[in-house]
């Protein structure tokens, strides 16, 4: 029906002859797309494929269980190119096995069970490029195993157990991969690789790396040292001035120092994630101008203010922040969880800064003059040049105040601390760049103050009267003392110390059983404190020295004693250990009333015993009812109701001892004239008195 012309018949006849031919020379069980590439993909074959056509230039032979080679293998493959064994069960490589592939540039023999490499085992692959050995269990390698591989450009050694790395002498190598091996820090010698650019080696437990390498290596770009025990930046980097890549992942780094980076201005991309990280020197990014990638995650970020510049020079800058979803938070708990680059400023607690310029500063004496001209201005960074730095107000610890309150009319600087920054009882304050800054009491490290140290000095002995090896200056000095406070001086002492972090001070009381140091850290910004909650009438030596540095470093000390404790207006005070001169009338009138009370007693015993016969009385005791009469007479002040007129009212008596009893009446004089609210003792005092005095 349908009749083809011969013009039509000469084009499609190719077009069905072709699929045949390619059907025919492709070997079993593999694809053959072109007739120059071949993938045998999970053939499940412990041998190669055979009748590979002559003219194959990329053969795939990979995930087919193949566990040996023969030089037959490969007989006829001289356009052979492209050789993938990867993912198979090979054990070794036969000396000379690829002898006669002198075209192979690309061998990958990754994922293998390879123990060894021989002195031939690559024998004739004179035009290699790329050579992949990755991830077999490679012990051993002779040392001229890579001799005639002249154009080999790739080597891939990673994920082996090689722990002597021969001298590598390939002139134009340019990948060199070690990575995951138990090979010590290669120096020059071991890599004579002069146009490496790309060089790995992490996971090789590695704690700082070959200055003389690093020199070497004039044409590094790519450096990854991750998965390493380095704790900084290892010096040698200065040297790799031409990094363009680094990466530090999985390294205990714990705190960056602009320093050491400070030659690597051409980096474009950095890795520090799960580097130990808290946060960032402000300025640390500036470095690298030409920055465009980084990588942080997994790092304990403190998002407080002194990191709340980082989003926004993220947003700025247009910089790429990978694994943005791990770059988290970790402290304080109110961003604890956060993504980082999504906080905005306010969340950062940054405190609300109010400035005022003086054109005077803090002079030595004990009043620093009040500024003459203000202007009121507001600033977070960067601070502001020595020459303009304005004097600081902040709060200083619990039990320190300033001495000089300033006046109403003057405005001082306000610095708001965020609340609790400080953990474990440390100082807040600010830095000379207006970043908050925590001193932390003995015991406590960390930028914060978050860490406690497991030891801690034990405290001096009671015995010790002075601070070992202590330089004793004036340069402190107390102003006012009161019964429980010290105001100290320190202007002389700051100004000798102009550099000083903060202040120690360390006080003991050398008039108690007590004499164990007392320390406080306060910061440097003001000249005046005062101690406080200390004893009465006793004498403190207080000696200052610069925190952060030892202790019988470099002090100045000085001796105060506490005034006395003055008596009330409103209420009697009393000394135990003697009479107060105000008890003196008191007792005087106690005497005189004691006096009459006696004489009163020896009348009416004297006139009882005339009235009633000897028979009646026993001569030297009172009667039964006498002394009935008396315990009524010490009962609530109460008046006896029999033989009233005879009762004498002895002294009053508490807890079997006795004592006597004051009559105060001159402290209630605005209730002499009503006798309803005087003391029951007053009363029954004036009644026996009243008593005793009748005839």
């Amino acid at each position: 029906m349908w009749l083809l012309t011969p013009m039509w018949r000469r084009l499609l006849l190719p077009l069905l002859i072709l699929p045949w031919s390619l059907c025919g020379a492709c070997p079993q069980d593999c694809t053959c797309n072109t007739p120059q590439s071949i993938f045998c993909i999970q053939r499940r074959s412990s041998s190669m494929p055979f009748n590979l056509p002559v003219s194959t230039r990329h053969l795939y032979v990979f995930q087919n269980g193949i566990s040996s080679l023969h030089q037959q293998d490969f007989h006829g493959l001289a356009e052979l190119e492209m050789l993938d064994l990867s993912q198979n069960e090979l054990t070794e490589i036969p000396d000379r096995v690829f002898g006669s592939l002198a075209s192979l540039h690309n061998l990958d023999l990754s994922a293998n069970y390879i123990t060894h490499i021989s002195k031939d085992s690559f024998a004739g692959l004179v035009n290699l490029e790329r050579l992949y050995l990755h991830s077999n269990k490679i012990q051993r390698i002779h040392p001229d195993a890579f001799k005639d591989l002249e154009h080999l450009l790739e080597l891939k050694l990673q994920g082996n157990q090689i722990n002597i790395l021969p001298a590598i002498h390939l002139p134009r190598l340019l990948l060199l991969d070690l990575s995951f091996n138990s090979i010590p820090a290669p120096g020059p010698a071991d890599l004579q690789t002069p146009h490496l650019e790309s060089l790995k080696m992490a996971g090789m437990e590695l704690t700082t790396l070959d200055e003389g390498l690093m020199r070497s290596l004039g044409n590094l770009h790519d450096l990854d040292v991750s998965h390493n025990q380095l704790t900084g930046l290892p010096p040698a980097l200065r040297s790799a001035k031409g990094l363009i890549r680094l990466n530090l992942a999985f390294n205990p780094l714990g705190l960056l120092r602009q320093e050491d980076f400070q030659n690597l201005v051409g980096l474009q991309e950095l890795d520090l994630s799960h580097g130990n990280l808290q946060g960032f020197p402000v300025g640390f990014f500036q470095m690298f101008p030409r920055l465009h990638h980084i990588t942080v995650a997994e790092n304990p970020f403190n998002c407080l203010c002194p990191l709340a510049w980082f989003p926004s020079w993220l947003k700025e800058r247009k910089v790429e922040l990978g694994r943005m979803e791990e770059t988290r938070c970790h402290f304080p708990p109110l961003n604890a969880g956060k993504v980082l680059a999504e906080l905005e400023h306010k969340d950062f607690g940054c405190p609300t800064t109010t400035t005022e310029l003086s054109n005077g500063l803090i002079s030595s004496t004990h009043n620093p003059p009040a500024p003459t001209t203000a202007l009121v201005t507001t600033h977070a960074f960067p601070p502001l040049p020595p020459s303009e730095e304005p004097s600081v107000k902040t709060d200083p610890d619990l039990s320190l105040e300033p001495t000089a309150p300033p006046s109403s009319h003057e405005e001082q600087e306000e610095h708001m601390c965020p609340s609790n920054i400080c953990l474990n009882g440390g100082t807040c304050r600010f830095d000379q760049r207006g970043q908050v800054d925590c001193l932390c009491p003995p015991g406590t490290s960390g930028t914060y103050c978050e860490n406690q140290d497991e030891f801690q000095p034990p405290p001096l002995s009671p015995q010790d009267d002075v601070v070992a090896t202590v330089a004793v200056v004036d340069n402190i000095s107390s102003h006012h003392v009161t019964s429980t406070s010290i105001s100290l001086d320190l202007h002389r002492y700051i100004e000798s110390r102009p550099h000083i972090r903060g202040i120690r001070l360390t006080y003991r009381n050398l008039s108690g059983p007590d004499r164990r140091p007392l320390q406080l850290n306060v910061p440097a910004s003001y000249p005046e404190y005062t101690l406080r909650g200390l004893q009465p009438n006793c004498t403190y030596f207080v000696c200052a020295s610069p925190f952060g540095e030892p202790v019988d470093a470099v002090s100045s000390c000085m001796e105060a004693r506490t005034a006395e404790v003055l008596p009330s207006s409103h209420e009697p005070s009393m000394n135990k250990s003697e009479p107060s001169s105000s008890l003196v009338p008191i007792l005087i009138a106690v005497a005189v009333v004691m006096a009459v009370a006696i004489t009163a007693v020896a009348v009416v015993l004297l006139r009882r015993r005339r009235a009633k016969s000897s028979a009646d009385m026993d001569l030297g005791e009172p009667a039964p009812f006498e002394l009935e009469g008396v315990k009524a007479c010490m009962e609530n002040g109460a008046a006896p109701h029999k033989h009233s007129e005879i009762m004498p009212c002895p002294p009053v008596s508490q807890n079997g001892m006795e004592y006597e009893v004051p009559l105060i009446q001159e402290q209630f004089a605005a209730n002499n004239n009503t006798d309803g609210r005087m003391p029951p003792y007053i009363k029954n005092m004036q009644k026996c008195a009243a008593q005793t005095s009748g005839p």
